[in-house]
């Protein structure tokens, strides 16, 4: 089974992209982050017609987030629990049974991103980060496979990124971000592309000023973390990074990860 987590940057202006992807890269599970859309007006029609069922969590504008699935999934929560005021559209859990009754659950995630971060927009994000974390943890007690996946708008380390000195200030590269991240992350996750390699400048963002992307001066802030169960039956992961030189791309590219689910 192939899962994949993409920022989609709008998925009425990537439709195009997005089903060539589809078609090309043959995923059975997604989740796509900032689809900028209520649920009634997302391209609905054209992903099913690929085969795909589709759920959403949208938002109109801005954030908004989808999973699509070759199978249905037979139960869909969608927002973070911990906080009943949060209107914003981030989080889509969904759940499938396989073949052999076991469960799998993703989740869908767009991590608020946090700048600037002398605004309530940092602490904001640590808030959000801490509950993911607490959800995660109640999860993980379930001892089922599960995938968070998602634009976490986290940078985990420096050579996550091009120029550590460019991001020291950003509220992605943050001491209290990364430590975050780590909080999540020691739970006992597994970050899926950081389980498979340790090379240098692999990223899945580059920005659309600066000639980021000719220069390959990216950063790594789109992640699949997995439960033990889930890590103990990944086969191997990928950044398809080719993604960025379409015509009219995202910022981002899928990050995708491979399992054997029958094993």
């Amino acid at each position: 089974m192939k899962i994949a987590t993409w920022n989609i940057n709008g998925v009425k202006a990537r439709i195009d992209n997005l089903t060539q992807w589809l078609k090309d890269s043959d995923p059975d599970i997604v989740c796509l982050q900032e689809i900028k859309t209520i649920d009634e007006g997302f391209p609905r029609l054209e992903i099913e017609a690929l085969g795909y069922h589709v759920e959403t969590h949208g938002q109109k504008g801005f954030n908004g987030v989808a999973i699509l699935s070759k199978t249905s999934p037979f139960e869909v929560n969608r927002g973070l629990p911990g906080d009943p005021l949060d209107e914003q559209a981030r989080f889509l859990e969904a759940v499938f049974t396989l073949p052999d009754s076991r469960i799998l659950r993703v989740c869908c995630i767009y991590l608020p991103n946090g700048n600037p971060v002398d605004t309530e927009k940092y602490p904001y994000k640590l808030a959000w980060m801490e509950r993911l974390r607490s959800f995660a943890a109640e999860r993980l007690a379930y001892e089922e496979m599960l995938v968070l996946a998602g634009d976490y708008n986290v940078i985990p380390e420096p050579h996550d990124c091009f120029d550590p000195r460019v991001w020291e200030s950003d509220a992605l590269f943050l001491p209290q971000t990364r430590q975050a991240f780590r909080r999540l992350e020691n739970l006992g996750l597994t970050d899926a592309v950081r389980a498979t390699t340790d090379a240098t400048r692999l990223y899945s963002f580059w920005d659309y000023q600066a000639g980021a992307w000719p220069k390959n001066n990216g950063i790594r802030i789109d992640h699949l973390l997995l439960s033990p169960e889930a890590a103990d039956r990944m086969t191997s992961a990928a950044i398809e990074k080719h993604v960025r030189a379409w015509e009219k791309p995202s910022d981002h590219v899928p990050v995708i990860a491979y399992f054997d689910f029958a094993a």
